[in-house]
């Protein structure tokens, strides 16, 4: 070794003690073990022991395991050796220089190549799973455990996982060979599923008892370790645990992830779930928290992940039923996850035929019509509103329907379009059953920013038909809108008598004035200026309305109280 530098000598000095370290440890077991077979096969020869013959069966297979294991040492070290011995001075400077520049750049490639560990893909939530699946550009399609092994297989830290379950054992012909008797009969009576059955027992025991987290313990350990293609644990112990969870309303949410995760295994194992037990778990994974938690428990992940489990069983395109889908779009809106709301109610209107009640549309829409950026969604679920049954020109009857259509106005009016909001205020006029007061005037008032947007809707319209000489149209939306509990501005009256003055209007001119007075006593608005009330005068005068004239200066002096 001394053509090695200094700082090498130390490493091939230990590599070498340590080989003659192990080399003699496994001599040494070799030999005890090597002694003892003997003299247990010696006790089997007199006594015939099965027993015996199990530790001696044993100790064959490890006194050859153990053999080929001090020869693997043996050759590793020799090699290793053999490596330091062939090095050249200059091989070692050059690989002490770049030792720098290869870790440099063997943390460039980890880094670009693996963006997140194996703890944090397997902390990520069902949406979560589902989000970075889109990103990556992989199908976000299936349950979580699909999910999360394509984001471990993406990132390449998918570990393997070995099926072989049972311990390694020697084969026929090497006990024949290493244990051989000559005239002695064994028969192994024991049963091979022993600790299979027997954990099943305990875990349907528990789960009989509502042990629900000590019966989840137990069928996990026994699908894990126990568990085989040739034996698999049957459809009955998952139902039992899952009735232990589902119980008192998923035991207050706190038993949700259990649930989900029997669920997702009863679909892989292809096994039918009830379809009580299916929408039970679902919706009382649902609470009134946070993302629609119980007091941190369940909530909307793990609702979403039941519901993919379910539909992936073998009946499970009916196994949900249209409440339980409502329950979790409601909450999906309440969260403001109002694309994934949408997505679902979609399937349930168009994919599933079903009909679902006015108050999921309208939670979707109020949550939809909130955002500047999902105004537009408002549009789609009038579609499916529609695509479900409901007519526009009724639905104002109901308190549902008229949230629903006053979320349209509002949408109407982020989008500035004017027709629409003034077609769901027309078709919520026209609904029966609303006396004493007018379907419009209950939406237009069903919240402040409903009565905003149809008050701006109605003013914009009015300025663009002023705008366009419209004077017909001008006037009848003035007049629909104190009828539908809104407040013309002063700028408003200005611009409808402006324009039917124009026009040669009086009589027109002259009945919107006395309606303007008219409110203005009632304190519903301004009263309009002097400049108004010659705007009119005039107008009478050029039309050739005498009495009007008159009539209208006998308003201004009383409203004005001037000579």
């Amino acid at each position: 070794m001394r053509f090695l530098p200094k700082e090498h000598r130390s490493t091939a000095n230990e590599l070498a003690r340590a080989e003659c370290v192990s080399c003699a440890t496994a001599r040494e077991q070799i030999n005890v073990v090597t002694n003892t077979a003997s003299r247990i096969r010696y006790a089997l020869l007199k006594r015939s022991s099965v027993r015996a013959f199990k530790i001696a069966q044993f100790c064959c297979w490890f006194n050859m395991r153990l053999v080929t294991a001090c020869m693997l040492i043996s050759s590793t070290t020799s090699l290793l050796a053999n490596g330091f011995q062939a090095s050249s001075p200059l091989s070692v400077r050059t690989s002490r220089v770049s030792t720098s520049s290869k870790s440099v750049a063997a943390a460039t490639m980890s880094a670009t190549s693996s963006s997140m560990s194996y703890d944090e893909v397997n902390k990520l939530a069902f949406r979560a799973l589902q989000s970075q699946c889109k990103e990556l550009g992989l199908s976000a399609a299936g349950t979580t455990a699909a999910l999360r092994g394509r984001l471990l297989e993406h990132f390449g830290l998918l570990k393997e996982v070995s099926l072989q379950k049972e311990a390694p054992a020697a084969t026929a012909a090497e006990i024949e060979e290493l244990c051989a008797t000559d005239g002695i009969t064994f028969c192994d009576e024991s049963d091979p599923d022993f600790d299979f059955k027997t954990l099943l027992g305990e875990v349907m025991q528990k789960s009989s008892v509502g042990h629900w987290k000590s019966a989840t313990r137990k069928l996990k350990k026994l699908n894990k370790q126990y568990s085989t293609s040739d034996c698999p644990v049957p459809r009955e112990a998952y139902l039992a645990v899952l009735e232990a969870c589902a119980a008192n309303r998923l035991n207050g949410a706190r038993a949700s992830e259990p649930a989900r995760k029997i669920l997702e295994d009863m679909s892989e194992s292809g096994y039918d779930i009830p379809i009580d037990l299916a929408n039970s778990c679902v919706v009382n994974s649902l609470g009134e928290g946070p993302s629609a938690t119980h007091d941190d428990c369940g909530g909307i992940d793990a609702a979403l992940a039941m519901v993919a489990a379910v539909e992936s069983s073998p009946n499970g395109n009916a196994s949900l039923t249209d409440a339980t889908y409502g329950r979790l779009v409601s909450a999906l809106a309440q969260d403001g996850a109002v694309e994934e709301a949408i997505l679902v109610l979609r399937s349930m209107v168009v994919e599933k035929l079903f009909t679902p009640p006015l108050s999921i549309f309208a939670d979707v829409a109020k949550a939809a019509a909130k955002s500047d950026d999902h105004a537009e969604d408002v549009l789609q679920v009038l579609t499916y509103a529609k695509a479900a049954g409901y007519e526009l020109d009724n639905i104002a009857a109901v308190e549902a329907g008229r949230d629903l259509l006053a979320s349209g106005v509002i949408a109407a009016e982020k989008m500035d379009n004017l027709a629409l909001g003034l077609r769901l205020l027309t078709a919520a006029a026209k609904a029966e059953g609303c006396a004493p007061d007018n379907g419009d005037a209950l939406v237009a008032s069903s919240s402040g920013a409903a009565q905003r947007a149809a008050t701006l809707i109605h003013k914009r319209a009015i300025q663009q038909a002023c705008k366009d000489n419209g004077w017909k149209l001008a006037v009848k939306l003035l007049e629909l809108m104190p009828r539908r509990g809104l407040t013309p501005a002063t700028s408003v009256w200005r611009s409808v008598l402006s324009t039917c003055c124009k026009n040669e209007k009086s009589r027109k001119a002259t009945a919107i004035l006395i309606d303007w007075i008219t409110l203005a006593n009632e304190g519903k608005a301004d009263k309009p200026p002097v400049n108004v009330f010659n705007t009119v005068v005039n107008t009478c005068e050029v039309c050739g309305e005498e009495d009007l004239t008159v009539k209208v200066l006998d308003l201004m002096r009383e409203t004005l109280e001037t000579e």
